[in-house]
């Protein structure tokens, strides 16, 4: 009982704790100022396939935003959230099959 109580005092702790706007602005301003500078870095090395490069980066690291702004916050409804209410049905019934 107290591990899980250790468990679902984690878990409250994971949840309530908020990710500083300033973090993800940082991270924003970052990415862009490093997109921007990216295709002079590259141009002459690969002449016109610079622009192909470029997208193709701006693609995975904009991708990459996206995908922690969309786990930044594992509890809820969403439809990528942790299926909280299935784990605990499953936990309910593990309990009653078990008493």
């Amino acid at each position: 009982m107290q591990s899980f109580t250790d468990v679902c005092g984690a878990c409250e702790r994971i949840k309530n704790t908020p990710i500083p706007s300033s973090y993800g602005i940082f991270i924003k301003r970052f990415v862009l100022i490093y997109l921007l500078t990216l295709p002079w870095g590259y141009v002459f090395q690969l002449g016109y396939w610079v622009v192909p490069v470029v997208v193709f980066i701006t693609y995975v690291l904009a991708s990459l935003e996206l995908i922690a702004e969309e786990i930044e916050d594992p509890f809820g409804g969403d439809e990528n959230d942790l299926p909280t209410h299935k784990m605990a049905d499953n936990i309910r019934i593990s309990v009653e099959e078990i008493l």
